[in-house]
């Protein structure tokens, strides 16, 4: 297969990409693939993924995409223009021999950045065609409508969403099928984090930034107390008051809410869940809002772990009148077609030499390939 575009990634990759372009250019990193199910057998994936990535180096940004681009208002000139000669060079691509499939991106953090997405949707696109040759999709129309009906009854209530499912969909074709069926039947469908797919249907793409941004402060701040605090400052020092939503499970959500004074409270406009319980973090987030002398009311909770509908819903009903909510649905919305997604993540596992990691408020989420640095950043998060 062939990647389609430049444009068929998140956005929050473009935007962490143009922060590093302008502050970070000359640190390396390391990502690794993580596959949660030890049952899981990826074999089938390698010779075409190889054969793929050879192709990927032909792939440039168009004309129209680099205009669509300069148009959204927080990027630069300078990023657009270096995007105009930007190439994803597959030598970055680490794929170890044998069985399985073990898979390592190492190099520039302003290169390799925009790995993630295009590697895991190839991944997963791969695998359906061989495992499921000519899968019936009679089961995830069927399923699609059923999604569309539970949103469409809910839309007087206020309810929205967008789709958040690039990384693990089932295929590109399925992506943009579904993406059309949202935008001709739901009015409170409201965008996608796709790049290419907002292109293609005339929305604004929605992202600000992932979990890496925060874990590579803890290689860059100079000491681990400060590096969630370090990389929320950098942030803001990149993009003032737009793309203002702030990761609160890196180290953690009890490290989040020490670190996340009236400074940072008053700065982001809001705050996006991804791991934990939700209606628990919701009532903290809440909670810490009001100690900290700030209306709730004027914040965001962005909700993406996860989430269906149907949760969804009971989420908004929760929470809708006491604080703004938006909901991120992902592998629900692009891969439920009545076979199984695939548990894989690509994560940040090194920054200029050293470890990193994500702790997460859910256990199972909590990775790092050094035991020694894990143990550490554990009893920094832990500090008062």
């Amino acid at each position: 297969m062939r990647l389609v575009s430049l444009l068929d990634n998140d956005l929050y990759k473009f935007t962490m990409q143009q922060a590093v372009l302008h502050r970070f250019s000359d640190v390396e990193a390391e990502y690794t693939l993580i596959v949660r199910d030890d049952d899981l057998d990826l074999s089938c994936v390698k010779a075409p993924l190889i054969e793929s990535l050879k192709t990927w180096p032909s792939l440039a940004f168009q004309k129209d995409e680099l205009a669509y681009l300069d148009n959204l208002p927080f990027f630069q000139p300078d990023y657009i223009n270096y995007l105009s000669g930007f190439r994803l060079n597959p030598d970055y691509v680490h794929i170890e021999e044998g069985a399985g499939l073990h898979l390592r991106v190492c190099g520039p953090w302003l290169e390799t950045i925009l790995f993630e997405i295009p590697l895991l949707m190839s991944i997963s696109e791969l695998y359906y065609r061989n495992t499921y040759p000519g899968l019936d999709l009679s089961e995830g129309k069927q399923r699609l409508a059923q999604k569309i009906t539970k949103a469409q009854g809910a839309e007087a209530s206020g309810f929205a969403f967008a789709d958040f499912g690039t990384r693990r969909r089932l295929s590109h074709d399925w992506q943009a099928f579904v993406l059309k069926e949202f935008q001709s039947k739901l009015a409170n469908f409201k965008t996608t984090s796709n790049v290419y797919f907002a292109k293609q249907f005339g929305l604004s793409p929605i992202g600000t930034m992932a979990h890496e941004f925060i874990q590579a402060g803890q290689a860059l701040a100079g000491n681990l107390r400060d590096s969630q605090r370090f990389a929320w400052q950098t942030w803001l020092d990149e993009y003032g008051d737009q793309l203002g939503i702030a990761l609160t499970d890196t180290l953690g959500q009890a490290a989040f809410l020490r670190d996340f004074d009236t400074h940072f409270a008053t700065a982001f406009a809001g705050v996006r869940q991804d791991s934990g319980d939700p209606f628990e973090w919701g009532e903290k987030i809440i909670d810490h809002y009001k100690a900290l002398g700030v209306d709730p009311a004027t914040k965001i909770l962005v909700f993406s772990d996860a989430l269906t509908i149907d949760k969804a819903l009971a989420l908004h009903q929760a929470f809708a009148g006491q604080i703004r909510v938006v909901f991120g649905i992902g592998t629900h919305l692009m891969n439920d077609v009545g076979v199984a997604a695939l548990p894989i993540v690509i994560k940040l596992s090194g920054c200029r030499g050293q470890a990193v990691a994500k702790l997460s408020d859910t256990p199972e989420k909590i990775f790092c390939k050094d035991s020694e640095f894990l143990a550490r950043l554990e009893q920094s998060a832990r500090q008062a």
